[in-house]
C-alpha cells in the first residue's frame, strides 16, 4: 500500500495531543521526532495502528518510526499542518472516549459515556507513570545529546559518501582534476561541524542558537593556534565536537543568567556580548584543553578495548546495538564516532555496531522462510530488506522481528556473532574502521579504512556481515516457530511495539 504523506501526517497529529502540543519537529533517517509540551497526551497504541507507522517510542517526547524516504515526506506535511494550525490559532483537541488507553478498559473501570472523564484521567495517570519510569536521568541526557546530533545526520551521510567516493577515485588514480574539488566538498562540513553542534546545543537547551554557534566556532578558528593554555599552544579543532558541545552549553547557561539582570534597553547589547566573552574565554582557557584530553582518552580506550578484548567487546557491542536502536538511543553515539574520526581518522566502533543490522537481516530471512505463506508479512520483509542490507534497520525491527518477539533476540545473537568476528581480527592486529558516520551494511564498504590495505579490510568486514547473516538466520530458523506467534506477539506488546499484532492462536502477523 502506498503511503500518502499528508493523510499520514493528519492522522498522527491528533494522536500526539494536536498541533498545539508540538514544540518542535525534526526527523532522522527513519523517525519523525516530535518534542511535546505534554508527552502524556500521546496515544501510542492508536499511533501504531496508523497505516505506514512501523513503531513508536514515546519517552519524554515522541518518535514515530516511518522508514527511510517516507519520513522526510511525512515530516514536511507535519510541519505544514502545524504551521497552518498555528496561523489559525489551533489548539490541542479535547480528550475523547477514543483516547482512553486500552489498559484502562482492561482494568475493570466503567466504560459508559458518564465514566469518560474518570477513564481519561486514569489513562493520563497511567501514561505519566510509565513515562516517569522510563525517564531516567541517563536516558534523558542521552536523548538530549541525540537531539543535538540527529539533525546533522543527512549532512554526515552525504559528505561521508562523497568522501568514500573520492577515496576510491584517488586510490584508483582516476579523475585527478576532480578529486581535489570532491575532497573540498566532502570535508567542508566536517571542518565546521563544531559550529553546527554549537547551534543545535543552544537550541536544545533553551539558548539563542546563533550564540551557541558563535561560541563553538572558537574551537575551529585558526587564530586559536596563537593562544597558550596550560603551558602549551592550542590547535584549531582541539576537543572537536565535545569541546563545541561544552562551549555552547556553557554559553547557554551564561545567557540565561544574563537575561533579566540587565535593563531592557541594554539587554540586547550586553547579554550577547557577555555570553560570547565569558563562554569564549572559558572555552579557550579550559574547555578546549579538557575536551582534547577526553577525546584522546576515548581514542586510546577504544583502541585498547578492541586490541585486547576485541572478540568479547565485539560480542557485547554487536549484541546490544539493536536494543539501542529500538529505544532511539543509538544517535547518542554520534559524538563518540565523530571524536574517534577526529582523533584517529576512522571510528573502529561503527563496523562492529553495523553487525547488528546483519543479524537483523538474517533473522528476517529466516522468518520469511518460516512464514512464507503469510503474504502480508512476506511483503513487509521484501519491502524492508533493501533498506536493511544498507544498514537501515528500523523497518525490519518494527515491522518484523520485534512484533514477533523471539526473532528480535535471535537477530541480536547474529549481531553479536558478527561483532565478535570483526573484534577477533582487531585482537590479531587487523583494524577495521569507518572514515565517516551514517551509512552501514553494504553502504559502508566505500568508507572502510584499515591498517592492512583496502582488500583485507573489506574482506574482514564482509566476513563479519556473512557471519551475522548466517547466525541470525540459523538461530531464528531453529528457535522461532510459527505457532508461537501469539505468545511472542504479546511479548512485543510488553516491549512497546505493535508494528504488527498477532491474534491469539494465529500463525500470521497482522498487517
Amino acid at each position: 500500500m502506498r503511503i500518502q504523506p499528508r493523510e499520514t501526517a493528519a492522522a498522527i497529529l491528533p494522536l500526539v495531543g494536536g498541533t498545539g502540543n508540538i514544540t518542535s519537529v525534526a526527523h532522522c533517517m527513519t523517525r519523525l521526532r516530535l518534542a511535546l509540551a505534554d508527552p502524556s497526551l500521546v496515544d501510542a497504541e492508536a499511533l501504531r495502528a496508523v497505516p505506514g507507522v512501523l513503531g513508536v517510542v514515546a519517552d519524554g517526547g515522541c518518535q514515530v518510526v516511518l522508514g527511510p524516504g517516507t519520513v522526510a515526506a511525512v515530516t514536511a506535511q507535519v510541519e505544514a499542518l502545524t504551521a497552518a494550525a498555528a496561523g489559525d490559532g489551533g489548539a490541542v483537541p479535547p480528550a475523547t472516549d477514543e483516547a482512553v488507553p486500552a489498559e484502562t478498559a482492561r482494568a475493570g473501570e466503567p466504560a459508559g459515556p458518564g465514566a469518560a472523564p474518570a477513564l481519561a484521567a486514569r489513562g493520563a495517570r497511567l501514561r505519566e507513570e510509565r513515562r516517569r519510569r522510563n525517564a531516567t536521568p541517563l536516558k534523558l541526557a542521552l536523548r538530549r545529546v541525540a537531539n543535538v546530533f540527529v539533525p546533522l545526520v543527512p549532512a554526515l551521510v552525504g559528505c561521508g559518501i562523497l568522501a568514500g567516493l573520492n577515496g576510491l577515485l584517488v586510490n584508483a588514480g582516476l579523475l585527478p582534476g576532480l578529486t581535489p574539488a570532491l575532497a573540498a566538498v566532502a570535508s567542508a562540513f566536517m571542518a565546521l561541524i563544531a559550529v553546527f553542534v554549537g547551534h543545535n546545543t543552544a537550541k536544545e537547551f533553551g539558548g539563542t542558537p546563533v550564540l551557541g554557534g558563535a561560541v563553538a566556532a572558537v574551537v575551529v578558528h585558526p587564530g586559536v593556534a596563537k593562544v597558550t593554555a596550560f603551558g602549551a599552544a592550542l590547535s584549531p579543532g582541539q576537543g572537536g565536537v565535545l569541546g563545541a558541545l561544552a562551549a555552547a552549553l556553557l554559553g547557554t547557561y551564561v545567557e540565561k543568567w544574563c537575561r533579566g539582570r540587565f535593563p531592557d534597553a541594554l539587554d540586547t547589547l550586553l547579554t550577547p556580548t557577555v555570553t560570547v566573552l565569558v563562554a569564549g574565554l572559558a572555552t579557550l582557557y579550559g574547555l578546549m584543553y579538557a575536551a582534547g584530553a577526553v577525546s584522546t582518552a576515548i581514542g586510546t580506550g577504544a583502541t585498547w578495548l578492541l586490541s585486547t578484548t576485541g572478540a568479547v567487546a565485539g560480542l557485547v557491542l554487536g549484541g546490544l546495538f539493536l536494543p539501542l536502536v529500538m529505544l532511539g538511543l543509538h544517535q547518542a553515539l554520534i559524538p563518540l564516532h565523530a571524536t574517534l574520526i577526529d582523533e584517529q581518522g576512522a571510528t573502529a566502533l561503527l563496523p562492529v555496531l553495523a553487525m547488528a543490522g546483519a543479524g537483523q537481516v538474517g533473522a528476517s530471512l529466516a522468518v520469511y522462510v518460516r512464514l512464507r505463506h503469510d503474504a502480508s508479512l512476506c511483503a513487509t520483509i521484501r519491502s524492508a530488506l533493501p533498506a536493511g542490507l544498507l544498514g537501515v534497520g528500523e523497518p525490519l525491527i518494527y515491522g518484523v522481528s520485534l512484533p514477533l518477539g523471539r526473532p528480535f533476540l535471535t537477530a541480536c545473537a547474529g549481531g553479536a556473532a558478527g561483532g565478535a568476528f570483526v573484534g577477533l581480527f582487531a585482537m590479531l592486529g587487523d583494524r577495521v574502521g569507518a572514515t565517516a558516520i551514517g551509512p552501514s551494511g553494504w553502504a559502508l564498504f566505500p568508507l572502510l579504512a584499515g591498517n592492512r590495505g583496502p582488500a583485507a579490510t573489506a574482506a574482514i568486514y564482509a566476513g563479519g556481515l556473512l557471519t551475522g547473516y548466517a547466525v541470525g538466520f540459523v538461530a531464528t530458523y531453529a528457535l522461532f516457530r510459527p505457532d508461537g506467534a501469539a505468545r511472542t506477539g504479546e511479548d512485543a506488546q510488553r516491549t512497546g511495539s505493535s508494528a504488527g499484532r498477532v491474534p491469539r492462536g494465529s500463525r500470521t502477523l497482522a498487517p
